[in-house]
């Protein structure tokens, strides 16, 4: 938690796949937009190439919704890098996000191209490894993730500046073992339970719920076992507000700009 001089804590704000109401997400338009908001952390989606290159994708195939390509998409897995660049990324308008700004020719980037903007600030990083276990064969086993991405976060010198979180909780449980110095996120979806228990489970600092799953009474427990509250994926501000009344650290949202806004 960020503190300002004789003030009360300061709330984060992660820019959700960059800034997904703005720009398309997970691009470096998004990411670039999401910087100049003034967003403290850039929040994004990790997956793997059948070249083992990391990319910067939430979904492990090009999603059509959103991105348009040669043929049927594929697993991200099962396509190389330069066929994976095939697909553009910007040129289509999220229907959830009317607000969003089309960038054609987009591409989906690689995490090496996302990390290399660090060197214009002091933002982090929360990087999300999109592992999935009923599927292992979307993604390397999640030892040998854990590892990949320790080694691009250290290439780029990185370390104190990332967080790595995930739903599946072993990549977390074999980062911590790789890259001790990285700072884990519990993500969280399941259903109430308590947040301690879930940060524990995962061997992690930080438990990062559903926004719905926030109560004071949580954060408060959260806080006295010595962790840090970083819900997804709040864009209202009726729902900013109950969440900064619950004192949670950061908020994760698609509209870093407006939340940030909201908080001055």
């Amino acid at each position: 938690m960020a503190m300002t001089s004789g003030a009360a804590p300061r709330i984060l704000v992660h820019g959700h796949r960059g800034a997904r109401a703005a720009r398309p997400e997970n691009t470096l338009a998004a990411f670039q937009y999401a910087i100049e908001a003034g967003a403290d952390v850039l929040e994004l989606d990790v997956a793997v190439t059948r070249d083992n290159v990391l990319v910067v994708s939430h979904d492990p195939a090009p999603n059509a919704d959103i991105c348009s390509g040669p043929g049927p998409a594929r697993p991200i897995r099962e396509m190389t890098l330069a066929q994976l660049r095939r697909w553009d990324c910007g040129a289509k308008v999220n229907p959830a996000f009317p607000r969003q700004q089309p960038a054609p020719g987009a591409r989906i980037p690689t995490l090496d191209e996302v990390l290399a903007l660090g060197r214009g600030g002091s933002f982090g990083f929360n990087i999300e490894t999109k592992s999935f276990p009923d599927r292992p064969q979307l993604t390397p086993a999640p030892e040998e993730f854990a590892r990949m991405l320790a080694g691009a976060v250290r290439r780029h010198k990185l370390e104190w500046r990332v967080i790595v979180q995930s739903f599946d909780f072993r990549t977390l449980v074999a980062m911590k073992k790789i890259a001790p110095e990285l700072k884990l996120a519990a993500l969280w979806n399941s259903g109430p339970r308590d947040f301690v228990l879930i940060a524990r489970e995962a061997g992690a600092g930080i438990v990062s719920p559903q926004f719905g799953l926030v109560t004071p009474e949580q954060v408060r427990a959260a806080h006295q076992a010595g962790l840090e509250v970083v819900p997804w994926t709040p864009n209202d501000p009726a729902d900013w507000d109950r969440l900064i009344a619950a004192g949670v650290d950061a908020i994760i949202t698609d509209d870093p700009a407006a939340l940030i806004a909201h908080l001055r």
